[in-house]
């Protein structure tokens, strides 16, 4: 039997959670990215198949920030910034697809 990485785990975890969670149009679908150095944050409408709001430490607001990109307190600012977004945009439900992450 074939050892499996970390990432093909999280693959397999992620094709899995997807085929329960749907994003419709009166709940938006967020999904969550992390990469080494960054984390990416986006609210899809799967019935459209497109990004409505989306936010990253990339971004300028959380980017100004003196401090690595890839943490804990990162996160809480991406989480804000995008959270800011989609109440301006009046979205108030979502359902969280978490991409695998434990």
């Amino acid at each position: 039997m074939l050892v499996k990485s970390r990432e093909d785990n999280r693959k397999r975890r992620h094709k899995r959670i997807r085929k329960k969670v749907v994003g419709s149009q009166e709940r938006l679908r967020l999904s969550v990215y992390r990469s080494l150095n960054h984390i990416y944050a986006q609210i899809i409408d799967d019935t459209k198949g497109s990004t409505l709001i989306s936010a990253s430490s990339l971004d300028s607001p959380v980017k100004e920030m003196k401090q690595h990109k890839g943490n804990i307190a990162t996160a809480k600012e991406v989480g804000g910034l995008l959270a800011k977004r989609a109440q301006e945009k009046g979205i108030k439900k979502i359902v969280f697809d978490r991409g695998g992450y434990l």
